[in-house]
């Protein structure tokens, strides 16, 4: 196993990038792209959202304090730990029930070393496309320790569950529940918009279905949802957002891989 001194050290953690006049994609360069999140923040009339958080190697809170003029409501579209790792240095915390019990105290799988996977696992990222190398970043922040790394649990603030809505003052979202990348995966849908912020229900890459919490039959059954929604963009939690040409795309070779 190498050595976390073999890596270099990075001096900047986060990037970011204007998504339009009031959204702010932020990610984590140094990650690999199995595990880079991305990281989305929406400024509001009267609070802003923040949709998932990052592996939590350095501060969120502090790398995107200029953004975050005022009360924050930190969502995690689900628990995987590329995407709550900072969901602990923000007041509001908002998960769905499926699995809020597991973020009060976290005991999810959480690696930066690939050989950490099941090997069958392994195998299956690889046919995806996925080289994975020995060690999942490639940097690593001043005094940052590889070997400890792990999740800080957060109980959440608020438990949500489909339907319920995510109110910005100016701007609403509408919890949706999109299971089978994990039970409790959500997205937050502006119906006004056409904007879904999807988490890891759909993006523009090979969908993951196999992780011990995954359901394929809920999964088709997302998909078939999603395909449905009349969406204008999908800012979604890894690869870059698309619309819906893409969207259906994405979908109909996703039901044409599972058979239906």
């Amino acid at each position: 196993m190498l050595n976390r001194m073999a890596l270099p050290i990075a001096e900047r953690w986060f990037e970011r990038k204007r998504i339009g006049d009031d959204i702010t994609l932020i990610w984590e360069p140094h990650a690999d792209p199995l595990i880079r999140c991305n990281i989305w923040h929406l400024r509001g009339r009267d609070r802003d959202l923040l949709v998932d958080s990052g592996l939590g190697i350095a501060s969120l809170k502090l790398a995107a304090g200029d953004l975050l003029r005022k009360d924050v409501v930190a969502v995690a579209t689900h628990i995987h730990y590329d995407h709550v790792g900072s969901l602990h240095e923000f007041e509001t915390r908002v998960v769905h029930r499926l699995e809020a019990k597991q973020m009060v105290d976290y005991r999810e799988f959480a690696s930066l070393y690939a050989g950490d996977f099941p090997q069958d696992w392994l195998e299956s990222m690889r046919e995806q496309g996925y080289q994975l190398p020995e060690i999942l970043v490639e940097a690593v922040p001043e005094g940052f320790e590889i070997e400890a790394y792990g999740i800080a649990a957060a109980e959440p603030t608020r438990v949500v569950d489909e339907g319920d809505v995510i109110d910005l003052g100016d701007r609403h979202f509408e919890v949706l529940h999109l299971p089978g990348h994990s039970p409790g995966s959500i997205g937050l849908w502006e119906q006004a918009s056409g904007t879904l912020f999807s988490g890891d229900a759909v993006y523009d890459g090979p969908l993951l279905d196999e992780f011990q919490d995954s359901d394929i039959p809920d999964y088709l059954r997302t998909m078939k949802r999603l395909r449905e929604l009349p969406v204008g963009v999908v800012h979604a939690g890894h690869d870059p957002s698309f619309g819906r040409e893409r969207l259906h795309q994405i979908i109909d070779a996703y039901l044409a891989l599972r058979g239906s």
